[in-house]
């Protein structure tokens, strides 16, 4: 069975493994770089302020007590719009319905804080993660991000409209 559990500042240890994997095994989907976040990058304080982003929710989920996937939530730099970002599934966790899971418990706190829309971003070529959002009502919105760290892909952004 697969749960999902919110972390705080204090759970910084469990977030900083997830992240580093996920950099590590699939950095050509995030907007960070390993470089970013190890060597001088990899600091307490750091992975905690990463977690205390004002009005933000962090998850990852568990498996059989092992975590094998990370997603937050943050506030959008607009009112009524919240961002989905950090999305990641281990490979211990997938096929499973991990990525649903916290696709959901996400949009759950979304909507709990009043927001209209839900937005992220995902990478060309990530055919796997924008399967994942699509089947969970995401669309595209035509809309281009920045460049990837690679300086050649971009990002697209995806979003859902969860009121009226």
């Amino acid at each position: 069975m697969i749960e999902t559990r919110v972390l705080t500042p204090d759970d910084w240890e469990i977030w900083r493994e997830l992240r580093l994997a996920a950099l590590t095994e699939a950095g050509h989907a995030f907007g960070a770089r390993l470089a970013d976040w190890s060597g001088e990058g990899d600091r307490e304080d750091r992975w905690r302020a990463r977690l205390a982003i004002p009005g933000s929710i962090n998850l990852v989920a568990v498996v059989d007590g092992q975590p094998v996937g990370m997603a937050s939530g943050v506030p959008g730099e607009e009112e009524r719009i919240a961002q989905l970002i950090s999305m990641y599934v281990a490979p211990a966790g997938r096929g499973r319905g991990a990525g649903d899971l916290l696709v959901a418990a996400v949009e759950r706190w979304a909507r709990e804080k009043g927001a209209g829309v839900l937005r992220l971003a995902v990478a060309e070529g990530n055919e796997n993660a924008w399967a994942l959002y699509e089947r969970n009502g995401f669309r595209d919105t035509g809309e281009i991000s920045g460049l990837m760290p690679d300086g050649i892909r971009r990002e697209h952004v995806l979003a859902k409209r969860l009121v009226g």
